[in-house]
Parts: structure tokens; C-alpha cells; sequence
């Protein structure tokens, strides 16, 4: 974590994505998916954002719509002022060794035919970047970067458990010397074991390279730990933002509130104390949400008024933002 630095790297404004839902023969498009429905944040250069929230909020749909890998419905991404939303295919395409993704499942996101040689030699290829004996010292040197033996370079990832495939996706993501990763739950599908070996070798990486990282996670522990500022989002919309000891210290928003009560504590005399907060009834469907505030029907707090309209996204104490309007 070393955000000392003010210089925004990517500003997000109203991004909204929507995926149409068709039926019928002549495939008539019913509905839409909600998936992320008017979120703005910033990120600055060299620092950690999180971005955390239940499964289906829309967090790896942000980051997927961020780096144009989803053609947003709408809204604009900036890096460094250049608008990602208005760029022509080949100048995204050049833009792209700027902006890399670590991917959730290691499993997934290698392929199995292709030797480590092959998979974090592809960037450099696409791009022109080295070729033939280059390539090889180039994916030598990004195999002992992520503490992998580079005498691994001829093996498939079958051969590898998953936190060593993990690695390998942190070596092709850095393979082009990107400002800017994606991470999408990275240690998510990982042994608790190796889950902090994999956030360390990121922290390191990022205090070598000077990287800016969105970091998108379920467990908010972890969140915490390597996160500058945390976002919290909740069915497609941001609901607070702030740093992340202040979030985890004085949460503001009741849906933060819940999502922070809900982590386990170690201390057996701290949990008897501890107030567990739990929320009733499920999310609401994306494809229809609820008007007005998105979490109203979950809300403690909520009265009728919170039904008419969408709460405004301020600034509540410095560089801490709620979107609530009983705060």
C-alpha cells in the first residue's frame, strides 16, 4: 500500500451495464440485467482500491466494463484522461499493455495446451515485444519475479497446484510492465494457506513496479489488509467508499455495517459481545431492482421516502462518501 500519490490514474463517471435478456423465436429483447447501474469512483496512481460486496453485486462486471473487455451500456473510463469508451478497436488494443487482469480461477483462465513458455510468452508476442531467444529469458525472469522456477518454462499447467498457477497468472499480467491490474478475486479459489503468499507477492510487485491495483474480494479481512481505500457495492451500485481503516473502523452505511458484522472474530470474549448484524430477505432480482435506494428492502432503517428516489452519492467526512440519505 503506498498511495501517497494524488494524480488519478483511472476515473470511472455513470458507468452502467446492462445485458439484454432476449425470448422468443425472433429474439425480442423482454429485460435487462442490471449488473452495474451508475457507479463513479477514481483510483490514484499507485494505490490499492478495493472493491467488495455479495456475490452478484456486479463487482467483476466493473472491472471486466473497465478495462472494455464488456462494451459498456453506457457512462465513460478514463485512463489518464483518455476516454477507454471512445477509443477505436486498435487503439484499445495498444491500450491493453497498460491495463491487465488477474483472473478468479486459475483453473480456467490457463490454457491447458499451452506450455508456462507459451502462456507468459503470449503477450509479449501479440504485442512485438521480443521473439525467439528473447522470449525466452523475458518469461525466465517473469517466472522468478513471481517465485516460480524458470526451469518450469516447458511444463503444462496441469503440472501445478493452484496457487502456483495463480503465480503464473500474475507473470503473464505483468508481461507488457502494465500501470494498471485488475485483480478479479485472485485468491478467492485458493487454500487459505497460500491465499496470503499470493497477496504479498501482489504487494510486492506493486512497491517494485509502482502498480495500481483494483483489488475486487469477498473476504473483507484481506480486503483490509491490502486495500488503501475500500469500496462498497450493493446490487449494481456503489454505497460507500472511504479508507479502509475508517470503513472497517466506523462503517456509515447500514448495508457496510451488516457486511463488516458478518466477519469472524477470533477473540471467544470479543464474539459474545459482538453485535452480529443480519439482514432480512434476499437481494432483490437485477433484472427488476427496487426504486428508489437499492437496498431499501433490506434496510434498517428505511422509511417511505427512501422509495421515491435514488439517494445521493456525497461526501460525508473528508474523502469518505455515503450514498444514504438518513446519514
Amino acid at each position: 500500500m503506498n498511495s501517497n500519490n494524488n494524480e488519478v490514474l483511472i476515473r470511472v463517471e455513470n458507468l452502467v451495464m446492462h445485458f439484454p435478456i432476449y425470448r422468443g423465436v425472433i429474439r425480442r429483447q423482454v429485460a435487462a440485467v442490471h449488473a452495474v447501474d451508475g457507479v463513479s469512483f477514481d483510483i490514484r496512481a499507485g494505490e490499492t482500491l478495493g472493491l467488495v460486496g455479495e456475490s452478484g453485486c456486479g463487482k467483476s462486471t466493473t472491472g471486466r466494463t473497465i478495462l472494455q473487455l464488456y462494451k459498456p451500456t453506457s457512462g465513460h473510463v478514463y485512463y489518464r484522461d483518455q476516454d477507454l469508451t471512445q477509443l477505436k478497436p486498435e487503439a484499445m488494443r495498444l491500450m491493453r499493455r497498460e491495463m491487465q487482469m488477474i483472473f478468479q480461477d486459475p483453473y480456467a483462465s490457463l490454457n491447458p495446451r499451452m506450455t508456462l513458455r507459451d502462456i507468459v510468452g503470449e503477450p509479449l508476442m501479440a504485442f512485438d515485444e521480443a521473439s525467439g531467444k528473447e522470449i525466452d529469458r523475458r518469461v525466465a525472469d517473469l517466472l522468478q519475479l513471481v517465485k516460480l522456477d524458470p526451469d518450469f518454462a516447458g511444463r503444462y499447467p496441469h503440472e501445478f497446484s493452484g496457487g502456483q498457477r495463480q503465480r503464473i497468472g500474475v507473470a503473464r499480467a505483468l508481461a507488457l510492465n502494465p500501470s494498471f491490474i485488475v485483480c478479479d478475486e485472485p485468491i478467492s479459489a485458493l487454500d487459505v494457506s497460500i491465499q496470503a503468499q499470493v497477496v504479498n507477492l501482489l504487494e510486492d510487485l506493486q512497491k517494485e513496479f509502482n502498480l495500481t491495483y483494483l483489488f475486487i474480494a469477498h473476504d473483507l479481512s484481506m480486503v483490509r489488509h491490502i486495500s488503501d481505500r475500500v469500496a462498497v457495492m450493493y446490487l449494481g451500485v456503489i454505497v460507500e467508499i472511504a479508507n479502509s481503516d475508517v470503513l472497517y473502523i466506523e462503517p456509515l452505511h447500514p448495508y457496510t455495517k451488516a457486511l463488516l458484522s458478518a466477519i469472524p472474530v477470533a477473540d471467544p470474549v470479543f464474539s459474545e459481545t459482538h453485535q452480529r448484524t443480519v439482514l432480512q430477505g434476499d437481494v432483490p432480482s437485477p433484472v427488476n431492482p427496487p426504486s428508489g435506494c437499492r437496498f431499501r428492502t433490506r434496510c434498517p432503517i428505511a422509511d417511505e421516502t427512501c422509495a421515491l428516489k435514488q439517494p445521493e452519492f456525497r461526501e460525508i467526512k473528508p474523502d469518505h462518501f455515503v450514498a444514504c440519505d438518513k446519514i
